[in-house]
Protein backbone atom coordinates (compact mmCIF):
# COMPACT_ATOMS: atom_id res chain seq x y z
CA UNK A 1 0.00 0.00 0.00
CA UNK A 2 1.41 3.21 -1.24
CA UNK A 3 1.44 6.89 0.19
CA UNK A 4 0.27 9.69 -1.48
CA UNK A 5 1.89 10.19 -5.27
CA UNK A 6 2.57 13.62 -5.37
CA UNK A 7 3.21 15.00 -9.01
CA UNK A 8 5.02 13.76 -12.01
CA UNK A 9 8.16 13.58 -9.33
CA UNK A 10 6.01 10.75 -7.47
CA UNK A 11 4.50 9.19 -11.07
CA UNK A 12 7.83 8.83 -12.22
CA UNK A 13 8.87 7.60 -8.63
CA UNK A 14 6.03 4.62 -9.31
CA UNK A 15 7.13 3.91 -12.62
CA UNK A 16 10.72 3.44 -11.70
CA UNK A 17 10.17 1.55 -8.12
CA UNK A 18 7.16 -0.74 -8.42
CA UNK A 19 7.94 -3.23 -11.21
CA UNK A 20 10.66 -3.92 -9.55
CA UNK A 21 9.33 -4.12 -6.05
CA UNK A 22 6.42 -6.56 -7.24
CA UNK A 23 9.11 -8.97 -8.50
CA UNK A 24 11.54 -8.97 -5.11
CA UNK A 25 8.57 -9.41 -2.75
CA UNK A 26 5.96 -11.28 -4.59
CA UNK A 27 3.26 -8.81 -4.81
CA UNK A 28 -0.20 -10.16 -4.92
CA UNK A 29 -1.82 -6.67 -5.21
CA UNK A 30 -0.74 -2.70 -4.84
CA UNK A 31 -3.17 -0.20 -3.66
CA UNK A 32 -1.84 3.37 -4.16
CA UNK A 33 -3.50 6.91 -3.21
CA UNK A 34 -3.69 8.66 -6.40
CA UNK A 35 -5.54 11.61 -6.07
CA UNK A 36 -2.60 14.08 -5.68
CA UNK A 37 -0.89 12.62 -9.17
CA UNK A 38 -2.43 15.10 -11.51
CA UNK A 39 0.60 18.63 -10.52
CA UNK A 40 0.32 18.07 -6.66
CA UNK A 41 -3.63 18.30 -6.37
CA UNK A 42 -5.93 15.59 -8.58
CA UNK A 43 -6.09 12.59 -10.32
CA UNK A 44 -6.54 12.36 -14.25
CA UNK A 45 -7.43 9.61 -16.30
CA UNK A 46 -4.03 10.23 -17.94
CA UNK A 47 -2.15 10.45 -13.94
CA UNK A 48 -4.30 7.28 -13.06
CA UNK A 49 -3.47 4.87 -16.22
CA UNK A 50 0.13 6.01 -15.64
CA UNK A 51 -0.07 4.26 -11.99
CA UNK A 52 -2.22 1.60 -13.09
CA UNK A 53 0.09 0.90 -16.15
CA UNK A 54 3.44 0.67 -13.41
CA UNK A 55 1.68 -1.90 -11.61
CA UNK A 56 -0.47 -0.61 -8.75
CA UNK A 57 -3.92 -2.29 -8.85
CA UNK A 58 -6.20 -0.43 -7.32
CA UNK A 59 -6.28 3.55 -6.63
CA UNK A 60 -7.66 5.27 -3.69
CA UNK A 61 -8.25 8.95 -2.65
CA UNK A 62 -9.65 11.66 -0.37
CA UNK A 63 -10.37 15.37 -0.13
CA UNK A 64 -8.68 16.53 -3.32
CA UNK A 65 -10.74 13.56 -5.69
CA UNK A 66 -13.05 16.59 -7.31
CA UNK A 67 -9.93 18.74 -8.53
CA UNK A 68 -10.24 17.88 -11.80
CA UNK A 69 -13.16 17.46 -13.11
CA UNK A 70 -12.31 15.22 -16.09
CA UNK A 71 -11.80 12.27 -14.08
CA UNK A 72 -15.51 12.05 -12.63
CA UNK A 73 -16.72 9.97 -15.82
CA UNK A 74 -14.08 7.05 -15.01
CA UNK A 75 -14.48 6.32 -11.38
CA UNK A 76 -17.48 4.38 -11.89
CA UNK A 77 -16.08 1.56 -14.48
CA UNK A 78 -13.59 2.70 -16.44
CA UNK A 79 -10.39 2.74 -13.83
CA UNK A 80 -10.47 1.23 -10.46
CA UNK A 81 -10.35 3.89 -8.40
CA UNK A 82 -12.57 4.47 -5.27
CA UNK A 83 -12.96 7.82 -3.54
CA UNK A 84 -14.23 8.11 0.18
CA UNK A 85 -17.31 6.09 0.85
CA UNK A 86 -18.57 8.22 3.53
CA UNK A 87 -19.54 11.25 1.19
CA UNK A 88 -23.20 11.76 0.64
CA UNK A 89 -25.48 9.11 -0.97
CA UNK A 90 -25.68 10.06 -4.47
CA UNK A 91 -22.36 11.69 -5.81
CA UNK A 92 -20.34 10.07 -8.26
CA UNK A 93 -18.06 6.67 -8.02
CA UNK A 94 -18.40 4.27 -5.41
CA UNK A 95 -16.50 3.89 -2.06
CA UNK A 96 -14.91 0.34 -2.47
CA UNK A 97 -14.25 -2.12 -5.11
CA UNK A 98 -13.53 -6.00 -5.30
CA UNK A 99 -10.71 -7.29 -6.80
CA UNK A 100 -11.23 -11.47 -6.78
CA UNK A 101 -11.48 -11.99 -2.93
CA UNK A 102 -9.77 -8.55 -1.72
CA UNK A 103 -12.13 -5.17 -0.98
CA UNK A 104 -10.05 -2.14 -0.92
CA UNK A 105 -12.72 0.11 1.28
CA UNK A 106 -12.36 4.00 0.63
CA UNK A 107 -13.15 6.41 4.03
CA UNK A 108 -12.22 10.10 5.00
CA UNK A 109 -11.42 11.44 8.28
CA UNK A 110 -13.46 14.34 9.93
CA UNK A 111 -11.19 15.57 11.76
CA UNK A 112 -9.91 19.44 10.59
CA UNK A 113 -11.68 18.01 7.71
CA UNK A 114 -15.00 18.38 5.51
CA UNK A 115 -17.78 17.35 7.75
CA UNK A 116 -18.58 14.10 5.86
CA UNK A 117 -20.58 11.21 7.05
CA UNK A 118 -19.55 9.08 9.79
CA UNK A 119 -16.80 6.77 8.76
CA UNK A 120 -17.00 4.57 11.44
CA UNK A 121 -21.04 4.14 11.01
CA UNK A 122 -20.06 3.75 6.93
CA UNK A 123 -17.26 1.42 7.44
CA UNK A 124 -20.14 -0.52 9.80
CA UNK A 125 -22.44 -0.65 6.84
CA UNK A 126 -19.89 -1.44 4.05
CA UNK A 127 -18.86 -4.30 5.94
CA UNK A 128 -22.22 -5.63 6.59
CA UNK A 129 -22.24 -5.56 2.62
CA UNK A 130 -18.84 -7.43 1.64
CA UNK A 131 -17.98 -9.27 4.29
CA UNK A 132 -14.87 -9.62 6.52
CA UNK A 133 -11.89 -12.20 7.37
CA UNK A 134 -11.60 -15.04 7.11
CA UNK A 135 -13.77 -15.12 3.51
CA UNK A 136 -12.85 -11.71 2.40
CA UNK A 137 -10.01 -9.53 3.34
CA UNK A 138 -10.79 -5.96 3.76
CA UNK A 139 -7.70 -2.92 3.51
CA UNK A 140 -8.69 -0.06 4.50
CA UNK A 141 -7.46 3.53 3.16
CA UNK A 142 -8.48 6.13 5.87
CA UNK A 143 -7.72 9.43 4.51
CA UNK A 144 -7.72 11.80 7.82
CA UNK A 145 -5.36 14.71 9.10
CA UNK A 146 -5.58 13.76 12.99
CA UNK A 147 -3.52 10.73 13.99
CA UNK A 148 -6.14 9.93 17.28
CA UNK A 149 -8.73 9.61 14.65
CA UNK A 150 -6.54 7.14 12.72
CA UNK A 151 -5.72 5.16 15.44
CA UNK A 152 -9.60 4.91 16.88
CA UNK A 153 -10.55 3.51 13.62
CA UNK A 154 -7.66 1.24 13.65
CA UNK A 155 -9.13 -0.29 16.93
CA UNK A 156 -12.67 0.06 15.87
CA UNK A 157 -11.80 -2.34 12.99
CA UNK A 158 -9.29 -4.50 14.72
CA UNK A 159 -10.53 -8.28 14.04
CA UNK A 160 -13.04 -7.07 11.17
CA UNK A 161 -10.40 -5.90 8.45
CA UNK A 162 -7.19 -7.21 7.71
CA UNK A 163 -5.06 -3.56 7.71
CA UNK A 164 -6.42 -0.26 8.46
CA UNK A 165 -3.77 2.60 6.65
CA UNK A 166 -3.77 6.54 7.32
CA UNK A 167 -3.55 8.04 4.20
CA UNK A 168 -3.56 12.47 3.75
CA UNK A 169 -0.23 13.93 5.94
CA UNK A 170 2.53 12.54 3.24
CA UNK A 171 4.38 12.04 6.85
CA UNK A 172 5.43 8.33 7.04
CA UNK A 173 4.59 7.16 10.71
CA UNK A 174 6.80 4.83 12.74
CA UNK A 175 3.78 2.89 14.52
CA UNK A 176 3.17 -0.10 12.21
CA UNK A 177 2.37 -3.02 13.99
CA UNK A 178 -0.38 -6.04 13.91
CA UNK A 179 -3.32 -5.23 16.61
CA UNK A 180 -4.71 -7.47 18.74
CA UNK A 181 -6.75 -9.12 16.75
CA UNK A 182 -5.26 -9.26 13.83
CA UNK A 183 -5.27 -6.08 12.04
CA UNK A 184 -2.46 -4.47 10.44
CA UNK A 185 -2.24 -0.56 10.64
CA UNK A 186 -0.27 2.33 10.20
CA UNK A 187 -1.03 5.74 10.97
CA UNK A 188 0.18 7.18 8.03
CA UNK A 189 2.15 5.71 4.94
CA UNK A 190 3.86 8.68 4.07
CA UNK A 191 4.15 10.03 0.10
CA UNK A 192 5.91 9.62 -2.81
CA UNK A 193 6.95 13.10 -3.59
CA UNK A 194 9.82 15.22 -3.54
CA UNK A 195 11.60 14.90 -0.13
CA UNK A 196 13.19 18.66 -0.13
CA UNK A 197 9.72 20.08 0.20
CA UNK A 198 7.01 20.99 2.68
CA UNK A 199 4.83 17.25 2.13
CA UNK A 200 6.09 17.63 -1.72
CA UNK A 201 5.37 21.42 -2.18
CA UNK A 202 8.03 24.10 -3.03
CA UNK A 203 8.73 25.47 0.63
CA UNK A 204 9.32 28.72 -0.64
CA UNK A 205 5.43 29.30 -1.21
CA UNK A 206 4.46 27.66 1.43
CA UNK A 207 7.27 29.23 3.82
CA UNK A 208 5.69 32.50 2.45
CA UNK A 209 1.66 31.34 3.21
CA UNK A 210 3.10 31.24 6.56
CA UNK A 211 4.49 34.43 7.12
CA UNK A 212 2.30 36.65 5.16
CA UNK A 213 -0.49 34.77 5.30
CA UNK A 214 -1.70 35.97 1.99
CA UNK A 215 -2.56 33.22 -0.94
CA UNK A 216 0.33 31.61 -2.74
CA UNK A 217 0.55 29.58 -5.50
CA UNK A 218 1.99 26.04 -4.64
CA UNK A 219 3.49 23.90 -6.63
CA UNK A 220 5.63 20.82 -6.42
CA UNK A 221 9.00 20.54 -5.21
CA UNK A 222 11.73 18.99 -7.49
CA UNK A 223 14.94 16.93 -6.30
CA UNK A 224 14.99 13.63 -4.56
CA UNK A 225 11.96 12.00 -4.55
CA UNK A 226 10.98 9.49 -1.38
CA UNK A 227 9.12 6.81 -1.86
CA UNK A 228 7.09 5.50 1.20
CA UNK A 229 4.67 2.33 1.58
CA UNK A 230 3.82 -0.68 3.54
CA UNK A 231 4.34 -3.98 2.75
CA UNK A 232 1.27 -6.16 4.51
CA UNK A 233 1.49 -9.82 4.53
CA UNK A 234 -2.01 -11.26 5.18
CA UNK A 235 -2.91 -14.87 5.98
CA UNK A 236 -4.58 -16.68 3.46
CA UNK A 237 -6.62 -18.91 5.65
CA UNK A 238 -7.87 -16.93 8.24
CA UNK A 239 -7.83 -13.43 6.69
CA UNK A 240 -5.03 -12.20 9.52
CA UNK A 241 -2.65 -10.17 9.23
CA UNK A 242 0.80 -11.84 9.66
CA UNK A 243 3.45 -9.49 8.33
CA UNK A 244 3.53 -5.58 8.41
CA UNK A 245 6.82 -3.81 7.25
CA UNK A 246 7.35 -0.32 5.98
CA UNK A 247 8.97 -0.48 2.79
CA UNK A 248 10.49 2.85 2.40
CA UNK A 249 12.93 4.37 -0.62
CA UNK A 250 14.95 7.10 -1.54
CA UNK A 251 14.96 7.65 -5.56
CA UNK A 252 17.65 10.76 -6.66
Amino acid sequence: MIGDVMGSPGRKAVQSLLPSLRQEYGLDLVVCNGENTAGGLGITYKTAQQLLEAGVDVLTTGNHIWKKKEIIPHMQEDLPIVRPSNFPPGVPGRGHLRVGNVVTLNLMGRVFMEPLDCPFREADRVLAEVGGPPETIVLVDFHAEATSEKQALGWFLDGRVSAVVGTHTHVPTADHRIMPEGTAFVSDLGMVGPINSVIGTDPNAVLEKFLTQTPQRFSVAKGPVTFNSVLVEIDDETGRASRVERIDRLVE
